[in-house]
Formats: structure tokens, C-alpha cells, sequence
């Protein structure tokens, strides 16, 4: 059973999420919270898989909140889902950085509502490949690749050590493409592909492929723009 915190200071778009939920036979909400402060509370009462959480509350908001369940130890299982109404919103890339597993914009489709919390309470990113990239992209456009980055420790200095193909993996996880249309580009199969990530993500300590995008991003490994900028042919080699 999949247990799900909600936290939005809007009553009836709580109540609209439960609904929703409570329709599905393997979900089950144990908590609500209308701010930030009373979301991480909730969370240390209930322990549940995932957290939906507005971005934009009163007094602590979605962000502070998000910063504050991913580094405490007692919730270390707990996936944090953003919610903005907005598809270009820097906090969410904020919210990505800070550990979310993903977000999704509140005029999401209700079944693609129920998959997300699905996707992430398996442990896996959500990142819709167009909006992320827009997001990312618009971020970044703004916010300079700093030099120092691998001196300050906000680029894993583990970015050195990943394999040619485990790089063009990441570019293409940056990219939005997901582990079956990454397979099919190299003509390996999802499961290799799969291997590729799991071991880029071990190297860089990264939460979770959501870490993965920010790290390539603010390392320049990706560079913003149209399309899958910065992604070379696929090729073959030693490391596919």
C-alpha cells in the first residue's frame, strides 16, 4: 500500500486529491497539512512513501519543507512529489535541487495524478521530458554555470569519474528522454541502460535521477536551449 501525505494550504484541493486517491485500491492518504511546518510533522508522525506538496504556502513554504524531510534521516524513504501551478517556476528546480523526486503542474491530467505517485514511491524521478527541460533550461539561462562550482562542492566531484557512456547516459536522462528511448537510441536494452544510470547516480551520490538532471545542468555537462542541446551522436564503444 502506497501511503500519501497531502500538503496545500487549499482546503478543496485537498479534498479533490483525496478523492482522487481514494478511488485507487493500492493508495491510501494518512495525512494532510495546509504549510510547510505542519507537512515535515506530519511526515515524522505518519512515515508515508510520498508527499505531495504545494510549492507556494503560507509561513514555511513547499520549498523549505522539501529541504527539510529529504535530510532528515528518520525520512529517508519519504518521496517528495512538488506541485506549482506554474510549469516554468525556478523554485521547482530549487525543489529538485534540495532532493524532490519531482513535480508535476496541478492541471495534470488525474491519471497521470495517480502514475506520478506511483512512479515515485517506486523509487523512481519523475520528469516529464518537456516541461522539465523547459524548466531547467529557463532556469539556467539565468543562472550562470559557476566555475567554482567543483571547489564549492555543489557539483559532485564524482562528474569526473563517470565512463563516456555512462556521461552520454546522463545527458539524455538531462534531456528528458526516459531508460526505453535512451535504450533505443545506443540499441541496448532498458535494463542496461538502467545499469548506466544506477551506477552515474552511485558515483555522484544522487538521490535520484531528478539530482541527476541538476548535476549535469550545473556541472555544463547539458548546456539550456532547444531540443537536446549538447547531446552527441550515440555511438558505440568499450562502455555500452
Amino acid at each position: 500500500m502506497i501511503r500519501v501525505v497531502l500538503a496545500d494550504d487549499q482546503v478543496l484541493v485537498r479534498a479533490g486529491f483525496r478523492a482522487l486517491l481514494a478511488l485507487e485500491s493500492d493508495i491510501v492518504v494518512v495525512g494532510e497539512a495546509d504549510d510547510g511546518r505542519a507537512a515535515v510533522e506530519t511526515c515524522l508522525r505518519t512515515v508515508p512513501d510520498v508527499v505531495l506538496m504545494d510549492i507556494r504556502m503560507p509561513g514555511v513554504d513547499g520549498l523549505a519543507a522539501t529541504d527539510q524531510i529529504v535530510a532528515d534521516d528518520r525520512l529517508a524513504g519519504v518521496r517528495v512529489l512538488i506541485l506549482t501551478t506554474f510549469d516554468l517556476d525556478e523554485y521547482v528546480f530549487a525543489a529538485l535541487r534540495a532532493g524532490a523526486s519531482g513535480f508535476l503542474v496541478k492541471h495534470t491530467h488525474p491519471d497521470e495524478l495517480v502514475r506520478a505517485v506511483r512512479v515515485v514511491a517506486a523509487g523512481e524521478a519523475l520528469l516529464s521530458p518537456g516541461v522539465t527541460r523547459r524548466l531547467i533550461a529557463a532556469y539556467v539561462e539565468t543562472t550562470p554555470v559557476d566555475e567554482s562550482a567543483q571547489a564549492t562542492g555543489s557539483v559532485p566531484a564524482g562528474m569526473a569519474s563517470l565512463t563516456e557512456r555512462e556521461r552520454q547516459v546522463v545527458v539524455r536522462v538531462a534531456a528528458g528522454l526516459s531508460n526505453d528511448e535512451i535504450a533505443a537510441e545506443f540499441v541496448v536494452s532498458p535494463t542496461t541502460v538502467r545499469t548506466h544510470v544506477s551506477r552515474a547516480m552511485a558515483k555522484l551520490y544522487a538521490r535520484d535521477r531528478a539530482q541527476l538532471v541538476v548535476f549535469a545542468y550545473q556541472s555544463g555537462l547539458v548546456h539550456p536551449g532547444p531540443g537536446t542541446s549538447g547531446v552527441e551522436p550515440a555511438g558505440g564503444g568499450p562502455n555500452t
